[in-house]
């Protein structure tokens, strides 16, 4: 899992006034008491769920979840929609399917991104299921809070994004819409892999960003993010730290390092869904060492965009949109 927070408020570790107790309700009237039976038996069985806080047992098909952290936008891109979630960027959001920031909007907002999670809020919402990915010490700040609300699972930050969708989606009982994207996912490697790999073979590849975050004049080399699926499951040989170091895109580089770049046989870099440059990758392609680079005005430099990597849905638009940068270069003999 790379696409994440590396700053935040810390939380909120106020003590709760009481332990919130869940009620499952029912009809009195004789003629719905099958159906709340029904309900009560469904909301009753629980089934045990590992995650990085332990073994917790948790309701086996959760009604009223709460995403805090990283959890919200993979639950919701499995089909789950959670009564509660921590704020999401707008910049985000709006690259989400319409249905999916419909469900966004139908939540309650629990707290500011990477800042403090109102827990009264949380307790509030009556939830069977909280789910949290944050750093270590801001889930350790409020971890004993939640679980006086409800089940809470943790997931660190370092969990693989394949391994953070399957642990969701068995924590949401929502297994079955991860299978469906799992075979989507295999079948356009597989067409990327057919498709090009005389052309991935025969090519060097450098992946180039840079985030708001930056400072003026600096861009990096990407090797976590998106650029990661490039790299181990499609097979671009693409540049990446070596082991135990911190990835290359944690170090700026300043712009009069661009020319380094025509190193590579091909270069990819951030676009929005209508091809343009980001807002925060623009002042690189505006550069006059850019326009000069021998791949780019060869058309070897191709713009990819990528709505995020933490789960399938904004994985298979990223692997979309680079199937189709892929087919600007020449094939390979």
């Amino acid at each position: 899992m790379t696409n994440l927070r590396r700053h935040g408020a810390a939380l909120a570790a106020g003590l709760l006034s009481a332990t919130i107790v869940l009620t499952a309700c029912g009809s009195d009237d004789a003629d719905d008491t099958g159906a709340a039976s029904t309900q009560t038996a469904e909301t009753s069985e629980t089934r045990t769920v590992t995650a990085d806080n332990g073994s917790i047992e948790v309701s086996a098909a959760p009604r009223r979840i709460v995403t805090i952290g990283n959890t919200g936008q993979p639950i919701v891109d499995l089909g789950g929609k959670p009564v509660g979630i921590t704020e999401v960027a707008a910049s985000t959001l709006e690259k989400l399917p319409e249905d999916q920031q419909a469900t966004f909007a139908a939540a309650t907002i629990v707290g500011p991104e990477g800042g403090e999670v109102d827990l009264e809020k949380v307790a509030g919402l009556t939830p069977d299921l909280i789910l949290v990915q944050l750093p270590d010490d801001e889930f350790e700040a409020i971890e004993k809070q939640l679980e006086t609300i409800a089940p809470t699972l943790f997931y660190g930050l370092d969990t693989e994004w394949k391994a953070f969708a399957d642990k969701l989606a068995e924590a949401g009982n929502l297994t079955q819409n991860l299978s469906a994207q799992k075979t989507e996912f295999a079948q356009r490697v597989s067409t990327v892999q057919e498709k090009y790999g005389k052309l991935i073979d025969g090519s060097t590849f450098v992946d180039v960003s840079r985030g708001d975050w930056n400072d003026p004049g600096t861009f990096y080399i990407a090797d976590i993010g998106c650029s990661e699926i490039a790299r181990d499951d499609i097979g671009l040989d693409l540049p990446e730290a070596a082991a135990g170091q911190d990835p290359l895109a944690y170090e700026s580089l300043p712009f009069e390092q661009i020319g380094k770049l025509s190193e590579y046989d091909v270069i990819t870099y951030p676009v929005e869904a209508d091809g343009q440059p980001t807002e925060a990758f623009a002042p690189v392609v505006e550069t006059n060492t850019w326009k000069a680079l021998p791949t780019v005005t060869d058309g070897k430099a191709l713009g990819v965009f990528c709505p995020g990597n933490n789960s399938y849905g904004p994985v298979l638009q990223y692997l979309e949109s680079l199937e189709r940068a892929l087919a600007k270069l020449p094939a390979q003999e």
